[in-house]
């Protein structure tokens, strides 16, 4: 028969050293606090169970506790039990906190901003927790045993089937199941992708002019160089794309110049691939957020066995959910399956809620209240500059969750400068050019407009327009 103080209580790791048992636990104690690793607010195992674990006699860490509810280090009420104190003892002049202390100071002082308009994440206080909380109820009182279990490297079927059917029908995508991988994150599917392709023999990977240095070092951490290709006012050039074995384009809203890629383009990029033998990566960013007219379709949907297509719940929902797929060619979707091991490494039971919001309508829904919010909010930013700043200049089309944001020659760094000393997060757009790209990013700022919860909106423009130069 297992011992009852198995059961018992919480856990807690202690390591009493130093002359008596009493001593010594109380200074283990004290360090565990002191260090940080027990913090404020912490409930700590009742006596009878710390002393059961520790093998010592009860009164031993009794004792312990009140003497360190004397010092100030713990607090005990009455049906509460043990608890870290939320304020602990002062250090002594000229000490300094240890390592993984909290320090209680204001946001700007521990270096948040006090308004975040970088470009790259939705407004997550609007996540739909409500409607997700009734599509996980529903997907966990309906998902077999099995589901639980290590499951296909693919994915759960469930979510893969749900998400062909969207795809097929709100982006234009030629999805089957049985091609669909998901993965955990963006990130996730290209570092898979760049393993492929290396592993095929592949050595070299055309981007585009302007983009996220993350996916270029992904993409080298898999053994690929990168070059870039040319951009102009049609979006990217498919020109350079000769020599590379895959290209990673954003065909329905570049990030970061706002524009899609023309329909010249389109056509010339998969006419390049497909005399070429290139794979065509298509990142779908922003694909589901156009706010005067309807989304163009996936370029995917024009030849399936050139393209692979990727897209994420990251911007539509959460990029905390760690969810994202890829729609592959027939000849890649068992050797990037295999890339990812031997089991699936996304959580099933998020797998399930997300084709139970999809398959229910919750997803369609909860996309067109974002789009009315987010439209709402560019219009609302096109209007303040336009009135209040109208030497910068707003441009791209009307999608995604950023604008650009044109400036006068030679004033962007002292404009993000200017807004870091306002408490405002602000990108310059040169923080996005491929330093290898052969042309010089004009002075503009990549302003995101989905970070802000809906009550700081108004501040956050207010904020912007002070700091753009009038």
């Amino acid at each position: 028969m297992a011992e009852p103080w198995a059961t018992w209580g919480i856990d807690l790791h202690l390591e009493p050293t130093g002359p008596g048992l009493r001593r010594g636990l109380t200074g283990a104690l004290r360090e565990a606090v002191r260090s940080g690793r027990l913090t404020p607010g912490t409930r700590l195992p009742s006596s009878r169970a710390l002393a059961a674990d520790l093998g010592i006699a009860r009164n031993t860490v009794a004792d312990a506790y009140a003497d360190l509810v004397a010092e100030g280090w713990l607090t005990a009420r009455q049906g509460s039990g043990t608890r870290v104190a939320t304020v602990a003892p002062a250090r002594q002049p000229g000490t300094v906190p240890p390592a993984g202390t909290a320090v209680h100071a204001p946001a700007r002082a521990r270096g948040r901003p006090a308004y975040d308009l970088r470009p790259g994440s939705p407004d997550l206080a609007s996540f739909p927790r409500a409607e997700w909380l009734r599509a996980a109820r529903r997907a966990l009182a309906t998902a077999p045993y099995q589901a639980l279990d290590y499951g296909d490297p693919r994915g759960r079927p469930e979510l893969r089937a749900a998400l062909a059917g969207y795809l097929s029908r709100a982006r234009g995508v030629r999805a089957d199941p049985e091609r669909i991988v998901v993965c955990a994150g963006f990130a996730h599917a290209l570092r898979l992708l760049g393993t492929v392709l290396r592993a095929r023999g592949a050595r070299t990977v055309a981007v585009e002019s302007y983009g996220l240095d993350v996916h270029r070092d992904l993409l080298a951490d898999a053994g690929l160089a990168t070059t870039p290709l040319p951009f102009d006012a049609l979006g990217t050039d498919p020109a350079g794309l000769l020599g590379a074995d895959a290209v990673l384009l954003t065909p329905a809203h570049q990030f970061p110049m706002g524009v899609p890629l023309h329909r010249d383009r389109r056509a010339a990029v998969l006419d390049r691939a497909r005399r070429t033998g290139a794979l065509v990566l298509e990142d779908d960013y922003d694909g589901e957020f156009r706010y005067d007219r309807q989304p163009v379709g996936a370029l995917q949907g024009l030849d399936p066995d050139r393209v692979a297509y990727l897209g994420t719940a990251s911007k539509s929902l959460a990029p905390g959910l760690r969810l994202a797929w890829a729609v592959l060619p027939p000849d890649l979707a068992g050797e990037v399956a295999a890339a990812k091991g031997g089991v699936d490494t996304c959580g099933a039971l998020d797998q399930l809620t997300l084709a139970e919001f999809l398959t229910s309508g919750a997803y369609d829904r909860h996309v067109r209240a974002a789009r009315l919010r987010y439209r709402r909010r560019r219009d609302a930013l096109v209007a303040a500059v336009a009135a209040r700043a109208p030497q910068a200049r707003v441009t791209g089309i009307a999608a995604g969750l950023h604008v650009l944001l044109r400036l006068p020659p030679g004033s962007e760094q002292s404009v993000v400068q200017a807004a870091n000393w306002r408490g405002l997060a602000l990108h310059g757009l040169s923080r996005y050019r491929n330093p290898a790209a052969r042309l010089e990013p004009p002075d503009a700022l990549v302003v995101g407009y989905g970070t802000p919860p809906d009550h700081a909106w108004s501040g956050a423009l207010d904020a912007l327009c002070a700091t753009l130069p009038g």
